[in-house]
């Protein structure tokens, strides 16, 4: 992932492993996934945006999120299009949609087809791929 790194984010293997730890490693570099109902932000319902947890780009409302009951915090859409890529997903014998982060390139998740409306989709996304930023007063 080094040489995918951008400008302002860190410039070498070394300094993403000190930004991150070893769960967010897993997760955000290797494409891992966190255990559900075991992660940060699953069944978090205070009102802001999640940010991507290497950049700091804004990527999610709370304003979007809703419980999909599977245990990882889900949302119907990202803030700005733009900030998350789709690339298709074949590991684990499924096709699947990843979702990753425009600017760092790193693992978030995946989107599926089975959310509520007004999208119908359902981006399901790993805490340790987040950071919270509440709403100010």
């Amino acid at each position: 992932m080094a040489n995918k790194l951008k400008c302002g984010l860190p410039s070498d293997e070394q300094e993403l492993r000190n930004l991150l730890t070893p769960e967010q490693y897993k997760i955000m570099v290797e494409s891992g996934t966190e255990r559900p109902f075991h992660n940060a932000y699953w069944d978090h319902h205070e009102e802001g945006i999640y940010v991507d947890a290497i950049s700091g780009e804004p990527l999610f409302s709370s304003a979007d999120k809703f419980d999909s009951g599977t245990g990882w915090p889900s949302f119907t859409k990202p803030l700005n299009a733009n900030a998350v890529k789709e690339i298709v997903d074949r590991s684990h014998g499924m096709i699947r949609t990843e979702v990753r982060s425009q600017i760092s390139n790193s693992h978030l998740g995946h989107v599926f087809d089975d959310g509520p409306a007004p999208t119908g989709l359902r981006y399901c996304i790993n805490s340790a791929a987040l950071k919270f930023i509440p709403k100010k007063s």
